[in-house]
């Protein structure tokens, strides 16, 4: 699970203004909690990715943001106004582009963008159309039934209608779902460039190399729960750097090693006779750990120095999320 590192985005400073403010955010559906005191904050000119596996809460939380759906609790702030008391003002602030495309496809890119003006209430709609398709190289098809673009085309239109009106903060539900990697890495160039010219962007997805490539902040929604929030090199700095992978000739040899190695954190694949060792990242600290299987004669066939990645990261929180949950329940039943 850990790789060579891909590049990060670069740290950008961010001031004290939040385009987007949540706290002690619940929601339940009859019996089942979805959202359970979740609080979180986005910088103004941010891109904020909100990762979690599948019944994570992600899609109810914009849904809430975006005032589709009412909060049981909770003080939700868009660029300074309450989304309980201000929804018509959200609306004038926000865009939201969701899982599926919701693009009429038998109309063409360019009625679907008209239409979309008139609805906003932009000047000159069709001029505006013109532009989007030009910005998201369309134009070749701007007059072509919407039925016959790819899918990537079609998200990129969706990202086109849904920057009518010159939204200040886009909602983007997992956005590259169903896109093959060649047109998810061409969104991934436009949602970058949009961020640059001052959009604040808010999105959802199940890639962690989306988040990873794009995100300046990251939050980790598991049952409910917001369980992590940082940067990504924040986030990975949660498993302690240098970790080192071994493989042995048996698996005699890997149980033996783990009980010499006891006082590290550590992971091990039986059927690959491995076993990844975390540790502080210090020569003194490797050292030791060579010398302890020198002593006690434990053949290595194989050796290399890894780098957390935040795949390995995430599935670590997670699964130490949820052996607090079983852990809390078993007390509760004692």
């Amino acid at each position: 699970m850990m790789k060579t590192m891909t590049a990060s985005p670069s740290p950008k400073s961010f001031g004290n203004s939040e385009a987007i403010s949540v706290s002690s955010l619940r929601k339940s559906y009859k019996d089942t909690e979805v959202l359970r005191d979740v609080n979180f904050s986005v910088p103004r000119g941010c891109i904020y990715a909100l990762l979690g596996s599948n019944g994570a809460g992600k899609t109810t939380t914009i849904g809430i943001l975006t005032t589709q759906l009412k909060a049981d609790n909770g003080k939700i702030k868009i660029e300074g106004y309450d989304v309980r008391k201000n929804p018509q003002k959200i609306h004038e602030l926000i865009s939201l582009t969701g899982q599926f495309s919701t693009v009429d496809e038998a109309l063409t890119g360019r009625e679907n963008l008209v239409i979309m003006g008139k609805l906003r209430h932009v000047p000159e709609p069709e001029k505006g159309a013109t532009k989007l398709l030009e910005y998201f190289e369309l134009s070749p098809w701007a007059n072509q039934p919407v039925s016959t673009y790819s899918g990537g085309m079609k998200r990129k239109l969706d990202i086109a209608m849904s920057l009518t009106g010159s939204p200040k903060i886009i909602f983007l539900d997992e956005p590259t779902t169903g896109l093959d990697p060649q047109s998810r890495h061409g969104m991934w160039n436009i949602i970058k460039e949009l961020n640059q010219s001052g959009v604040t962007i808010f999105l959802t997805t199940q890639y962690l190399e989306e988040a990873e490539q794009l995100a300046d902040r990251i939050g980790i929604l598991h049952q409910g729960r917001m369980i992590a929030q940082g940067t990504s090199e924040e986030l990975k700095s949660y498993l302690p750097h240098g970790a080192v992978e071994f493989t042995f000739e048996d698996i005699e040899t890997l149980e033996k090693v783990k009980s010499l190695v006891k006082s590290h954190k550590m992971s091990s694949k039986s059927e690959d006779k491995q076993l990844l060792i975390y540790t502080d990242g210090k020569a003194d600290t490797l050292a030791q750990i060579f010398s302890s299987l020198y002593q006690n004669q434990i053949s290595i066939q194989g050796f290399s120095q890894l780098t957390p990645d935040l795949e390995e990261v995430f599935l670590t929180m997670i699964a130490e999320s949820e052996e607090k949950s079983n852990g809390s329940q078993s007390n509760k039943v004692s």
